[in-house]
């Protein structure tokens, strides 16, 4: 599993995923979906950020999920994080959530 490792206070990395399924190793066409990042502290239910894919069509119909965080996403202590990756199907409003959480470490900046 990827680790992402974020300095406290940034806004210009970016969080590329490719949504596939496990079964098959088929990519999701969520090109007709909106596609979360929820983000919190481990241990904690408390969501600190909520973040929408900004993927292309073309990207989203390739399973590709394009996340960018704002200028105080990242204002938080350092420490380790995890998110989930939250899918919902336009028109059906269903909602599939991906099993695997994604683990991030933030430290202070300089």
């Amino acid at each position: 599993m990827t680790i992402y490792y974020l300095v406290k206070g940034d806004d210009a990395p970016q969080i590329k995923i490719t949504l596939t399924r496990d079964e098959t190793g088929a990519v999701i066409d969520v090109s007709a979906a909106t596609v979360l990042l929820k983000f919190r502290k481990k241990g904690s239910a408390t969501v600190l950020s909520t973040l929408t894919s900004e993927a292309t069509s073309e990207q989203a119909a390739l399973g590709i999920a394009l996340f960018s965080w704002s200028s105080t996403d990242l204002d938080i202590s350092a420490g380790n994080y995890e998110a989930e990756i939250q899918i919902t199907y336009n028109g059906t409003g269903v909602v599939e959530t991906v099993y695997e959480l994604i683990d991030f470490v933030v430290r202070e900046d300089f």
